[in-house]
C-alpha cells in the first residue's frame, strides 16, 4: 500500500508539471487512471515467477519456483526477500546493492555452492537475518560476511574444517538456535569429521595452528631436499675433478723422460 501511495503521488506531482493546474475535485476517472497505472507499475518491477506484497516495503516471495539464479532488478524498496527450495548454485558479487531496505534473506534448500567476496555489499546496516543452511557450501572466502550484522544460519552443509573456515566464523554472527547443525563433514584432522565446528573450536583446538604446523614441515622437508642435492652435486663435483686429476698424473707419468746427455750438457754449460 505504501509503494502505491508513493507511486500515486509522483504521478499527481508529474501530472501537475505536465499540465494545466486541475480544477478543484480532479474527475473520478483520472484518479482511478493513475491508480490502475500506479498498480501496474508496483507489478511489473515483481520478478517473474515471483510474488510481491507490500508490507511496510516489499516482500518478494519465489520459494519453489525452480530458479537457477537470483533474479534481477527486484523492487528497490524490498525487506523480505525469499528464494528459498530453488536451484541456486551462485551467490554473485554485489547481487544485493541495490536493496538499501533489505532485512531479511532466505537462501535456504538450494544448491549453492559459492559465494562471492563482496555478494552482500551494501547490506551491513540493514539485514538483520541471513539463512544459507541446507545447501552445498564446504568454504567461504574469509571476508564473505565483512562487516555485516546479520545474524547467519550456515546449518547442514557438507563444511570442510580448517582455518579458512575458522577465519570466517569469527567475522559473523552465528545464529546461536542452529550453531550446533554447522558440523566437519571434512576436515584438516580426521577426528573432528562428525563434530559440531562450534564445539571443537570452543574445546580449544586451532585449525590455524595446525596449518602453521603443517606449513612449517612442508618447508622443512623441501629445505632438506634441496640441502641434500647440492650436497650430492658438491660430492659428485669433488670425486669427479679428482679423477680428473688422478687421470692426468698418469698421463704425465706416461710421457717419456728428457736424455741424460742433455741434462749433463746443460750441467757442463752452466760451469762455464
Amino acid at each position: 500500500m505504501q509503494t502505491l501511495l508513493s507511486c500515486f503521488s509522483l504521478l499527481m506531482e508529474a501530472s501537475r508539471r505536465s499540465r494545466p493546474k486541475l480544477p478543484s475535485g480532479a474527475p473520478l476517472w483520472f484518479v482511478g487512471t493513475l491508480w490502475l497505472l500506479c498498480a501496474a507499475v508496483t507489478a511489473a518491477a515483481c520478478p517473474h515467477n515471483c510474488h510481491c506484497a507490500d508490507r511496510n516495503g516489499v516482500v518478494v516471495q519465489c520459494t519453489s519456483r525452480n530458479l537457477e539464479r537470483i533474479p534481477p532488478n527486484l523492487p528497490k524498496d524490498t525487506v523480505v526477500l525469499l528464494l528459498s527450495s530453488n536451484r541456486i548454485r551462485k551467490v554473485p558479487r554485489e547481487t544485493f546493492t541495490g536493496l538499501p531496505r533489505l532485512r531479511e534473506l532466505d537462501l535456504s534448500h538450494n544448491a549453492v555452492e559459492s559465494v562471492d567476496v563482496g555478494a552482500f555489499e551494501g547490506l551491513s546496516e540493514s539485514l538483520r537475518t541471513l539463512d544459507l543452511s541446507n545447501n552445498q557450501l564446504s568454504s567461504l572466502p574469509k571476508d564473505t560476511f565483512a562487516k555485516l550484522h546479520a545474524r547467519v544460519r550456515l546449518s547442514h552443509n557438507p563444511w570442510h574444517c580448517d582455518c579458512s573456515l575458522q577465519e570466517v566464523l569469527r567475522e559473523l554472527r552465528l545464529d546461536p538456535e542452529t550453531a550446533n547443525d554447522v558440523g566437519c563433514s571434512t576436515s584438516v584432522q580426521g577426528e573432528y569429521v562428525g563434530q559440531a565446528v562450534t564445539q571443537v573450536l570452543d574445546s580449544g583446538i586451532n585449525f590455524c595452528n595446525f596449518h602453521h604446523k603443517t606449513t612449517d614441515v612442508a618447508m622443512f622437508v623441501a629445505m632438506f631436499c634441496w640441502f641434500s642435492m647440492v650436497t650430492a652435486y658438491i660430492v659428485y663435483y669433488i670425486k669427479h675433478n679428482q679423477e680428473d686429476a688422478r687421470r692426468h698424473m698418469e698421463y704425465l707419468k706416461s710421457l717419456p723422460s728428457a736424455p741424460r746427455v742433455s741434462t749433463d750438457y746443460e750441467t757442463a754449460s752452466s760451469v762455464f
